[in-house]
């Protein structure tokens, strides 16, 4: 497959109707005020396409994507959207997660609930992870009772959290150990917080949850108490894995997409443009090899990510100069590249990756 899809050809199961979608989805992010805005027509899009059913198994009645259609999914989708994509990664987590519980009965329902598109599933685990694990108090605390378990605390960085019906997320035992849940948005004390306006994707309307000594029936547990819930052998998500660098090419494509259209114009635009296009096949290639050969490691989606980071930065920094003054200006596609560009030096980005990004800044050779 890996050789089909290095040669531009989509993995079988992507027919017209994704052409289709990924044109809708390009054409509602045009403009500067598509960014602010909950991509709730673009979602909409995803659901009548089948999208939503990516990520769940077929029994509950999705579709159950391998990692190659994943992957070459994503980069398409965030080729034309990323923060649409980016909600979908999110939702994504969410369905991996509920699928890891072993209540098929709960996850019946449920997985019923989000293929089609009645309710709405994001995560709340940056804290479980990364997000101030230096804070000697857990920023949410878990106790178990007769019903089940109490969340309380702060979950940090949610998207959609405004939106959701359910989110996936966890909490710190007083032992140590750490559990991870279905919260239901209307179960009292549940208090999602104002959306945070970021440098990019605001229309995300990612923000934090307050949880008030919320209650989680027994039956919404997913997994522990365990040590480092979050630590699970499934190919999909995690920090630095093949999801976050899969949009981060998508972008890159978009940016040097458009500088092959300045460069049919300037002509000396031709050797810049070739050598960022040339990087971007052989990244694109290499991702496809490896996750066909079953090789795929946490070294090698590091060095992806690294590189991946290192051109979606280039090449919409080499699209600006390219369209000059025109490109400074808020909602044109040079501007808009630029700043979803550093959302990948922030959005789980392991610190190997960040440093090795930081030295290409300073010019650091190794």
């Amino acid at each position: 497959m890996s050789a089909d899809l290095a040669n531009g050809n989509p993995p079988s199961r992507f027919t017209e109707e994704f052409e289709q979608l990924t044109a809708t989805l390009s054409q509602l992010a045009t403009g500067a005020e598509a960014e602010l805005n909950w991509p709730a027509e673009a979602w909409n899009a995803l659901k009548e396409a089948g999208v939503l059913g990516w990520n769940v198994p077929v029994e509950f009645g999705g579709a159950d994507f391998d990692s190659l259609e994943m992957t070459y999914g994503y980069i398409r989708l965030a080729e034309a959207c990323l923060t649409t994509t980016f909600v979908l990664t999110q939702f994504n987590a969410a369905c991996q997660r509920i699928n890891w519980s072993a209540d098929t009965d709960f996850k019946t329902t449920v997985f019923q609930e989000l293929v089609n598109g009645t309710k709405f599933a994001t995560v709340g685990i940056s804290h479980l992870t990364t997000s101030r694990q230096h804070l000697k108090k857990p920023t949410v605390s878990a106790r178990s009772d007769e019903n089940g378990w109490i969340l309380d605390g702060f979950v940090p960085w949610v998207t959609g959290a405004v939106h959701a019906d359910y989110i996936v997320t966890g909490g710190v035992c007083e032992d140590g150990t750490q559990i991870l849940a279905l919260v239901d948005t209307t179960a009292e004390g549940v208090d999602p917080q104002s959306p945070i306006e970021m440098l990019s994707m605001t229309g995300s309307h990612t923000g934090a949850v307050k949880l008030n000594q919320v209650q989680i029936p027994s039956e919404h547990l997913i997994a522990g108490p365990v040590e480092q819930v979050m630590k699970r052998p499934d190919g999909q998500g995690g920090a630095g894995s093949l999801t976050t660098s899969a949009l981060a090419l998508g972008v890159a494509r978009r940016a040097i997409s458009r500088l092959q259209e300045e460069a049919e114009k300037r002509a000396d635009l031709l050797e810049i443009y070739e050598p960022l296009h040339a990087e971007c096949a052989g990244i694109y290639r290499e991702m496809f090899e490896t996750l066909e050969a079953g090789t795929l490691n946490g070294t090698f989606s590091e060095k992806i990510r690294e590189r991946s980071n290192s051109l979606v930065l280039r090449s919409s920094q080499a699209l600006l100069a390219a369209v000059k003054g025109a490109g400074f200006v808020k909602g044109h596609p040079a501007e808009r590249a630029i700043r979803e560009a550093m959302f990948f030096l922030v959005w789980s980005c392991p610190q190997p990756v960040v440093h090795a990004n930081m030295r290409e800044f300073a010019c650091v050779l190794d």
